[in-house]
């Protein structure tokens, strides 16, 4: 667990310097996911998801910033 000195009475910096320590280490994000029960499965299809999700978008960055534009459904390179 990590310390968070309030300085000058200012509590209002100290939560927000609490909420960014808290988002940096997972906390809250594993808060949620134990929320409820999640199968293995689900899990896993969860993973695939995001990791697709990951790829498309990188691949649509590399597109853009290469020039290329998906044209009828074929990527054409712009000239």
């Amino acid at each position: 667990m990590t310390t968070i000195i309030v300085r000058n009475n200012n509590v209002e910096k100290a939560i927000r310097t609490l909420k960014r320590k808290a988002q940096k280490s997972g906390l809250l994000k594993e808060l949620r996911d134990r929320q409820y029960y999640q199968k293995p499965s689900e899990k896993r299809r969860e993973a695939k998801k995001a990791a697709k999700k990951k790829q498309y978008l990188a691949q649509k960055k590399w597109d853009d910033m290469n020039g290329i534009v998906i044209i009828k459904g074929k990527k054409v390179k712009r000239l």
